[in-house]
């Protein structure tokens, strides 16, 4: 989306708010998670473990992206 965006493609106002939900949401996720991630690691020192969820959890995202961009590409097709 960062590319299509630096290219200067013109978005309608209910695209923006649609992406700007999506980053909410994810956002949200994110918090939730680090701070059981804070929680799990309390008192530790184990900077591996928290790359690995930090990872784990951009994977969870572009998985649900990649996800719901080709539901929209087959509901696209179904209607053309």
């Amino acid at each position: 989306m960062a590319k299509i965006l630096r290219e200067g493609a013109s978005y309608t106002q209910r695209d923006i708010v649609d992406l700007l939900g999506e980053f909410s949401a994810f956002k949200d996720r994110v918090t939730k998670k680090f701070k059981d991630l804070a929680k799990e690691l309390e008192g530790k020192t184990n900077e591996h473990e928290l790359w690995v969820n930090v990872y784990l959890i951009s994977c969870d995202y572009s998985e649900e992206i990649v996800g719901r961009r080709l539901k929209q590409q087959e509901s696209l097709q179904k209607i053309s």
